[in-house]
């Protein structure tokens, strides 16, 4: 399984993330240009080699306007105030899918949820000070963008330093780490040290709880990429979040499969549900109908997941199901491994999975990539496999 981990001994934060990832990145400048195209008004992106206590990474700075906002390290006030609602406006005019858009604003949600939260205030009212709007949308679109191009089946992370002391914010000066960083975090296991400083900012702590599915110690996994994201400031240890891509033995393993019988909910709700359900992380959700008591047709809805999102799962299926219990189950499963690799054709760009193990060897083209050309160049998906497959 493609997975990528990432090292936060030294926290994290939207500059550091994106320069991590942007070295496991086939083709870094390219990408760069690409962000510099996005439309987000005044903002211009920089890519340099950085080195930290000998080692070499990347450093990515923000100018907006020509000027770095301030270090992204440091609660300083900035000059850019907005609410969500500016942020919804500035998202809608990007030039990325309409996945990334959602990664956007769902990190920036969590965002906006943890200053409300810490301030006792509503959503609405929350003007984004302590993160820079311009430059925090900058990071986190990054991010974002850079996390559908490396396509991980799944993200995984360390426990977060967050470093200890205090730092000085736009309502005065708070303990490390910041009260909305720590509001991001609860839940996920983070120490401080003997290093002064905020090592994380709300920017980093809300895209790791966006994208992480697990925190703990590195699985055992082939890495075919390593990245250093350098910070802007100099400590003790080399300020990095270092990113490691490869792929986790995953031919086997155990699932959770939960299980229930509705009877009273229409088609249009059941699909609404099995939607959340994929959304919130869901491996598999399919429905069978049955027959119930009382003659009634009735539906099964079966939710396979890892073992650590049963909870989550449960949740989501009373949510959004009518449903007033279920039955869980751990399976066990055996699985090809999987891998995306992209291929260039006459056609545009096309992502072929190939799956192996056991003797097989399968590969396939993703059918995202055949609908968009299919619906591009006017052509049926029979013309379009066809053309591929002459090429």
């Amino acid at each position: 399984m493609k997975t990528l981990y990432l090292d936060c001994g030294m926290g994290a934060a939207g500059d550091m993330l994106t320069a991590a990832l942007l070295e496991l990145h086939p083709d870094p400048d390219a990408f760069v240009s690409r962000l510099n195209s996005l439309g987000l008004p005044g903002v211009r992106y920089a890519r340099e080699d950085a080195v930290k206590c000998g080692i070499r990474g990347t450093h990515v700075s923000v100018l907006v306007d020509g000027a770095e906002e301030g270090e992204h390290h440091d609660h300083e006030e900035h000059h850019h105030h907005g609410s969500m609602h500016t942020v919804e406006h500035a998202v809608s005019h990007l030039n990325v899918s309409e996945k990334v858009k959602g990664d956007v604003l769902a990190v920036y949600g969590l965002i906006a949820q943890a200053e409300s939260h810490v301030h006792g205030v509503t959503v609405e009212e929350i003007h984004f000070h302590e993160v820079g709007t311009l430059d925090a949308i900058a990071d986190v679109t990054a991010v974002c963008l850079l996390m559908e191009d490396l396509a991980p089946e799944q993200v995984l992370a360390s426990p977060v330093h967050v470093g200890s002391g205090q730092v000085r914010c736009a309502h005065g000066i708070l303990p490390v780490p910041a009260p909305a960083t720590a509001h991001l975090l609860r839940d996920v296991p983070i120490y401080g040290g003997e290093i002064r400083g905020e090592l994380c900012t709300p920017t980093g702590a809300a895209l790791l709880r966006h994208f992480v599915t697990r925190f703990g110690p590195m699985p055992v996994m082939r890495t075919s990429a390593i990245g250093y994201g350098m910070g802007k400031k100099d400590f003790p240890a080399a300020n990095c979040v270092r990113a490691l891509l490869g792929e986790t033995e995953e031919r086997g393993g155990t699932v959770t499969v939960l299980s229930c019988n509705v009877d009273d909910m229409t088609a249009e709700d059941i699909g609404f549900a099995a939607e959340q359900l994929f959304a919130g992380g869901a491996l598999e959700v399919y429905t069978v109908p049955v027959g119930m008591k009382k003659s009634r047709p009735g539906t099964l809805i079966r939710v396979i997941c890892r073992p650590e999102d049963e909870e989550k799962m449960a949740a989501l299926l009373f949510r959004h199901t009518t449903t007033l219990g279920m039955r869980i189950t751990e399976t066990r499963r055996r699985t090809l491994e999987r891998q995306i690799e992209t291929v260039e054709t006459p056609l545009g760009p096309v992502r072929i999975k190939i799956s192996a193990g056991y003797g097989v060897q399968r590969r396939k083209a993703e059918y995202d990539d055949l609908a968009r050309i299919a619906r591009e160049r006017d052509m049926s998906l029979a013309q379009v496999r066809q053309e591929l497959d002459e090429i």
